[in-house]
């Protein structure tokens, strides 16, 4: 039952019953927790360019927007 939908319901339910119901939130926390970089659009992160990662995101996406190729209402 290897790599069959059937295989990964059960794989799942033999690992809640080893290791309990949250062992996939526990492993995600842990997971979550290893990452330092704070991602893209980070508050806590003041880049080369003196912008924090929310100023950057609205940035970088205007300049997406701006060359869309989408027809405009």
């Amino acid at each position: 039952m290897a790599g069959t939908i059937a295989g990964g319901k059960a794989a799942a339910a033999t690992n809640k019953a080893k290791y309990g119901e949250d062992f996939y939130a526990k492993i995600g926390t842990k997971g979550g927790k290893l990452g330092k970089t704070g991602g893209f659009a980070s508050e806590s992160v003041v880049g080369a360019d003196g912008l924090t990662g929310r100023e950057r995101a609205r940035i970088a996406g205007a300049k997406g927007g701006k060359i869309s190729k989408r027809r405009k209402l």
